[in-house]
């Protein structure tokens, strides 16, 4: 696998290496020991699946605070997302900043975001399922999240938003500013 860092600390892109040959490809996705030396945390704790049925769609930003904090492998393994990681870290050299990635079926990358991060991302198709592996089972009560729109982080999402749950569209702005 290839990996490489992103304008957010500890936030990786991972490309896969496939073995072609005339039956079609052999490829690793994850490993354990390779991500550890790469100094990813390599526990997968819990394995999830998201199915999203229309275009424009976006969920986020979320993320887990301690003491259940989690490490995040999102792949995007059918359709196409725009994925969106966020550093809310404040002690972070990055705080404020954010990466967005295009994860697709077609080009089998994934994105790696450390404890921490907040997450969320945006569909490019409709149905779209995107596979997650984290680091440890979701706590309700170690959820944080932040406003999709938050114009602290400056985010362009590429299509208009067509979907949003209440939940996500109801978190409040950082400095309390208007949608």
């Amino acid at each position: 696998m290839k990996y490489t860092p992103t304008q957010v600390a500890g936030v990786t892109i991972i490309d896969i290496e496939p073995h072609r040959d005339h039956r079609g490809f052999f490829s690793r996705i994850f490993c354990a020991a390779e991500f550890a030396q790469h100094g990813l945390i390599p526990e997968v704790a819990q394995t999830s699946i998201c199915f999203n049925q229309t275009r424009g769609t976006v969920r986020g930003l979320h993320r887990q605070v301690p003491p259940h904090a989690e490490a995040k492998l999102v792949r995007c393994i059918r359709g196409a997302i725009a994925d969106v990681a966020v550093d809310v870290r404040p002690e972070s050299p990055t705080y404020g900043k954010h990466v967005m990635v295009e994860l697709s079926a077609d080009n089998r990358r994934a994105l790696f975001l450390p404890p921490y991060v907040a997450h969320g991302f945006q569909t490019l198709t409709d149905d779209t399922e995107i596979l997650y592996q984290i680091s440890g089972p979701y706590q309700p009560d170690s959820e944080e999240n932040f406003r999709w729109n938050e114009p602290m982080f400056g985010i362009e999402w590429p299509l208009p938003v067509t979907v949003i749950s209440e939940k996500d569209a109801s978190w409040p702005l950082l400095r309390g500013e208007a949608s």
